[in-house]
C-alpha cells in the first residue's frame, strides 16, 4: 500500500464527499458523529485493554477500524472548515516542543 500524507487523506475524502455522500453534514453533526466515534474507540480499548468485558459480537470489531472512523470524521471537519491538517500537525508539533521539551524528561512519574 502507498504511503499517504495527511493533505492526500483530505483530498482523498473531499472527492468522496462530494462523489457518494452529496454534502458533508454540517459542523455540529460531524462533532456529534466524531463523538460517537470516539466512544466506540473507547469502549472497545476499555474492553480489550481495561477490566470489562466483551459483549456478544462486540469483540470482532477492530481498533484500527474504530481509529480510521475518528480519523475519517476528523478530516471532514477539517475540510469542511478550511483547516490543513498538515500545516496544523506542523504548527502544534512546535508548540508541544517549546513547551513541554523538558517537561516529561523531568517527569518522575515517567521513569
Amino acid at each position: 500500500m502507498d504511503e499517504l500524507s495527511i493533505n492526500n487523506a483530505q483530498i482523498i475524502v473531499d472527492k468522496w464527499i462530494k462523489k457518494y455522500g452529496v454534502r458533508y453534514f454540517s459542523e455540529l453533526t460531524n462533532l456529534a458523529v466524531l463523538m460517537e466515534e470516539v466512544g466506540e474507540l473507547s469502549r472497545l480499548i476499555a474492553r480489550k485493554y481495561g477490566d470489562q468485558s466483551f459483549k456478544n459480537k462486540e469483540s470482532s470489531k477492530k481498533i484500527e477500524d474504530e481509529l480510521a472512523d475518528v480519523f475519517w470524521v476528523l478530516i471532514c471537519i477539517a475540510n469542511q472548515t478550511g483547516v490543513d491538517l498538515t500545516k496544523a500537525f506542523h504548527k502544534n508539533i512546535e508548540k508541544k516542543t517549546k513547551r513541554d521539551s523538558t517537561r516529561h524528561i523531568e517527569n518522575t512519574k515517567l521513569k
